[in-house]
């Protein structure tokens, strides 16, 4: 009897701060969940499409199922999540704020601009937009991810040169912020950012990593400049092809982590008790008129 009271206290207690909580809030908490439960279930094709990507050369020519039975035997089950906190911790805030602002983002425009249709050049502005603001904040931990997940932890068979080869370099997520700011200052954290926000092409994405993790490769390689020299470097001495590294991967992991994330974030928000668009955007209208008319009187 008591358990069931408090149970019950419990529950009117969440229900109170759910309640309480802004909508903007509560966008924010369901984008987040969406992304992280997302970018985990995808987790083992990013760690591989970024190996691809990056051209670690003990996976150039095995393929995708070589490339997973290398890891598991390698590093076990937690290899193919090397890089995913740092994942997740980027993409819990980047998602967060991609949904909360393109849904702030949306109504702003509806209601500052009432001509507007409500069609996909809406949705595009208004994401285009949220995308730019989520990525301004958050592209720190895109670098970190990249640089943890292209370092590969050697097999205890291997001789003591490759396995000092294959040493890690960071050990962890603040160890590796804590490196690249020594290294490069405010710069390095956002290394090939102007490269992300132009990322139309598959491309552009591949410079974009090879650029995250060349001081991890430079031994390897001449130093990378800018984007047009990477891209250039790229075909002419990876060949043109590895421009397109790991784009089947690409296929394969982005249905489920789109739907999964839609899904979730639309639970979430049923869940958080967020009104509907149109409701929101009336609200806005209503206090923004009733703002005007008190003003004018």
């Amino acid at each position: 009897m008591e358990k069931k009271r408090e149970e019950r206290e419990m529950g009117m207690f969440f229900d109170g701060v759910i309640e309480a909580m802004p909508v903007f809030a509560k966008e924010l908490v369901a984008g987040g969940v969406a992304g992280g439960i997302a970018k985990t279930v995808v987790a083992p094709l990013e760690r591989v499409k970024i190996l691809f990507q990056t051209r670690r050369e003990e996976f150039q020519s095995i393929g995708l199922f070589g490339s997973f039975k290398k890891i598991a035997k390698t590093e076990g089950v937690r290899g193919f999540y090397r890089g995913n906190g740092a994942s997740v911790a980027r993409i819990v805030p980047y998602a967060a704020l991609h949904y909360m602002t393109y849904e702030q983002y949306r109504r702003w425009i509806i209601v500052t601009f009432p001509d507007v249709g409500r069609g996909p050049v809406l949705d595009l502005v208004a994401g285009s937009f949220a995308g730019g603001t989520a990525v301004l904040f958050t592209y720190p931990l895109d670098l970190v991810r990249t640089k943890l997940a292209y370092q590969v932890v050697g097999s205890s068979k291997l001789n003591a040169q490759m396995s000092i080869k294959n040493e890690l370099v960071y050990k962890g997520i603040l160890d590796c912020f804590s490196k690249t700011y020594k290294e490069a200052g405010i710069r390095g954290l956002y290394r090939g950012v102007g490269l992300l926000g132009q990322t139309f092409t598959y491309p552009l994405d591949v410079v974009r990593r090879q650029m995250q993790v060349q001081r991890l490769s430079a031994s390897k390689s001449a130093e990378m400049k800018g984007t047009i020299e990477t891209l250039v470097m790229i075909a002419q001495k990876q060949g043109w092809k590895h421009l397109f590294s790991g784009l089947s991967i690409n296929y394969l992991k982005v249905v489920p982590s789109v739907a999964i994330g839609f899904t979730v974030y639309d639970l979430m928000k049923a869940y958080l008790r967020v009104p509907s668009r149109d409701d929101v955007i009336e609200v806005v209208s209503n206090k923004r008129t009733s703002r005007s008319s008190s003003l004018h009187s």
